[in-house]
């Protein structure tokens, strides 16, 4: 079982193919949402064609105005039979009440067939009634007959308004409300009528909150769901990406790209998939990735260097946390070594994420193991202190079911262990450490060093498989930023799950040391690949050759040693005369 060295060309999608269809760029028109958004267009559709009987629909989506607004205008045109409701309200001979009368164009006639909001007010959305007795119409006087595109937040926070509309909308009459909710009508107003369907729009939480509150209507509501990304393995993929792009351009008035400018906008997007085969939809992210770069378009277009000057100005902003945790690196506030050779000592790789910063900051960690003669308990240090999560937790237990399984210990474990991550004040969550973990674990018990030029992230299974993490690149990067400023040595490197080489974008630095042999990334399946790379020594009988001693042997004798019948024991003035 042998690890691979991974080439640089495995660190970037390889888009050499697609060379003639960036050339080609000026020629693609701009998309619509049936085109990129199909299943959730069939909703829409199904919504609109079913109007006198299905009243509501749920979209899972981003409520940003950028997806409110495109809703609505994907909708507008679809609404060819809308029925406009028209009538105006008169005081009664008696004085005493407001009564509707059809057919009268009035300010409280319907003026448009759809509109949407992020937020509104009830008497905002349902008119009111002022002091002096006159009626203000609100919007859903304006949208009888058409569709209200919502937020769902704006709903649940005003519980009240939600149940008032959801009334109404079935009940099918407009009713008027005071202008104060602690004070009854000063008048009585008729009902008018009401023809009007909702689309409420929020993430899965949100709707889950309709979901508990209303399963009535839940139920019986049309679902739509945004896609946020699309696969690409062809050129008909990209293309279709390439045209939503396009339509992003043109809506918001931005120069176009060149064909050079194509590859880094696609290197950004996959990176932020962390999918080399995944392009995003996320119409906020790449509206700002495109405006970012309006500020060094060259010629009137967005160029290759317009788009690496623009990320390469973006992190310089962002990089004041990652140069002063690097700074306690290099000054050595914070121990990690990135040469030499340890016992029970790894180099892990972590992401971090600081609240109300915009980007996951990778760093090494130093995860120590010490083993001793014991009960056979395994501590996990950060769980003990209560700053290990509960996925944390899970990690280490697999982790040391494993190894009880691959020692198939006929008696009962001597050694007890614990496992740290040095340094650290905050809470650890997450199995990502648990190779590393595992690693630290054999170097301890069998007495064989690490090489600490190498750092190691990934998950491992009951039978140790290697299993895919999250954060790769950011993780890959953390690692190499520390080594690049102590100097590169030609021997260091990451190990990383064989499952994450399509989740591979990283910087053009690690990219450039990789081809040149000052860096390295090696993907590893199992266990055993990775303790070998890090002590050099091989792990199972199979790994031996004929005169080297394998790690599990070595953990083996030790146990058996520490298992063997007490000798008699002479006391400790007789030990001395000896």
């Amino acid at each position: 079982m042998i690890s691979q060295e991974l080439t640089w060309q495995g660190l970037i999608p390889n888009l050499s193919s697609f060379q003639a269809k960036f050339v080609s760029s000026e020629t693609l028109s701009p998309t619509t949402l049936s085109d990129i958004q199909p299943r959730l267009s069939d909703g829409i559709q199904h919504f609109v064609d079913e109007f006198a009987q299905t009243r509501f629909m749920f979209i899972k989506s981003d409520e940003s105005e950028e997806y409110l607004s495109t809703y609505t205008n994907a909708i507008g045109p679809l609404l060819v039979d809308i029925n406009t409701i028209d009538g105006d309200y008169q005081l009664s001979e008696d004085k005493h009440s407001f009564q509707w009368k059809h057919g009268i164009k009035s300010r409280f006639s319907s003026r448009t067939a759809i509109a949407y909001r992020n937020w509104i007010e009830p008497e905002q959305l349902f008119g009111h009634v002022t002091p002096s007795l006159t009626l203000v119409p609100g919007l859903l006087h304006q949208l009888n007959g058409g569709i209200l595109v919502i937020a769902a937040n704006a709903l649940i926070s005003q519980p009240l308004m939600w149940n008032r509309l959801k009334d109404m909308v079935i009940r099918r009459q407009l009713e008027w409300l005071s202008y104060s909710d602690s004070q009854p009508l000063p008048i009585e107003i008729e009902p008018q009528p009401l023809e009007l369907k909702v689309i409420i729009v929020g993430d899965r939480l949100a709707l889950e909150e309709f979901e508990y509150t209303s399963p009535e209507i839940f139920e019986s509501a049309i679902y739509g769901e945004y896609e946020p990304v699309m696969f690409f393995e062809d050129e008909q993929q990209l293309t279709l990406w390439m045209r939503y792009i396009k339509s992003i351009i043109d809506s918001n008035k931005l120069p176009n790209i060149s064909v050079d400018g194509w590859l880094p906008l696609v290197h950004q997007a996959t990176r932020y998939c962390e999918d080399k085969f995944t392009l995003p939809l996320d119409i906020p992210w790449l509206t700002r990735r495109l405006m970012d770069a309006v500020h060094y378009q060259e010629n009137n277009l967005l160029t290759q260097n317009s788009f690496n000057q623009a990320v390469e100005n973006r992190l310089w902003r962002h990089n004041f946390l990652m140069e002063r945790t690097q700074d306690d690196i290099l000054q050595e506030q914070i121990f990690v070594k990135t040469e030499g050779e340890v016992i029970g000592q790894v180099n892990g790789l972590s992401v971090l994420q600081y609240p109300g910063h915009p980007e996951a900051i990778g760093e090494p960690s130093r995860i120590t193991c010490v083993a001793h003669l014991g009960d056979g308990e395994f501590t996990d240090v950060e769980r003990k202190a209560e700053l290990g999560g509960n996925i944390h937790a899970k990690g280490m237990m697999i982790m040391q079911a494993y190894l009880n399984y691959e020692l198939k210990l006929e008696q009962p474990q001597p050694f007890s262990a614990s496992i740290v991550f040095e340094q650290s004040y905050g809470e650890v969550d997450g199995d990502s450490a648990s190779l590393a973990e595992l690693c630290a674990l054999i170097s301890a018990l069998s007495l064989q060093p690490i090489d600490q030029q190498i750092a190691i992230t990934g998950a491992v299974d009951q039978f140790g498989y290697v299993q895919p993490i999250g954060g790769v690149n950011e993780k890959i990067e953390g690692f190499f930023d520390i080594c690049a400023k102590r100097g590169l040595t030609g021997e260091q490197g990451v190990i990383i799950p064989m499952a994450n080489i399509r989740h591979l974008c990283t910087k053009a630095e690690v990219v450039s040391a990789v081809q040149e042999g000052q860096f390295h990334i090696w993907p590893v399946e199992h266990v055993a690949q990775a303790i070998t790379l890090l002590t050099k020594q091989p792990y199972f009988e199979q790994q031996a050759e004929e005169e080297n001693v394998h790690l599990l042997a070595l953990i083996q004798e030790r146990i058996n040693q520490a298992n063997a019948p007490d000798k008699a024991r002479l006391p400790w003035f007789l030990k001395w005369m000896s």
